[in-house]
């Protein structure tokens, strides 16, 4: 399975735009700048775009980690801050820190906290980030 998105750039860095699009239509030029990546500028940027995705893919593996434990939650929340520092080299994507909390019948905190930790080191996207991922989960109750 192949998921595709595209960029288009016009300009230098600084002053220039462009738009981001995917295959899907969700993202259909979608405008981005250096001011909307380092400023409050309107659109998005690609930091931005690697939070929602690990959100997404996390809060997809946490509910498939509690049914393999015999648990279906009522609702799992995700936010993903992703970190972008300036380094030696230039920026980098240097953490990612998880804010979890869920509604999950029946399960113990032990329980919430074991899925929630393999779900972390399982999703994909997780799997493809270099960046220190850390995570605060909470079960409602």
């Amino acid at each position: 399975m192949k998921r595709k998105a595209s960029a288009h750039w016009q300009g230098n860095l600084k002053d220039g735009k462009g738009t981001i699009s995917t295959d899907s239509g969700v993202l259909s030029d979608t405008q981005y700048s250096f001011n909307t990546r380092f400023a409050d500028g309107k659109g998005t940027n690609p930091e931005e775009l690697i939070a929602a995705a690990h959100a997404g893919c996390f809060s997809m593996a946490l509910s498939n980690e509690l049914g393999k434990a015999g648990f279906t939650p009522d609702s799992i929340k995700t936010s993903a801050a992703v970190t972008l520092e300036q380094t030696g080299s230039g920026f980098a994507i240097t953490a990612v820190h998880l804010d979890v909390v869920a509604r999950v019948p029946s399960a113990s905190a032990q329980q919430f906290e074991a899925a929630a930790s393999a779900a972390k080191a399982g999703c994909p996207v997780s799997k493809v980030l270099k960046a220190d991922i850390a995570m605060d989960a909470r079960l409602e109750s």
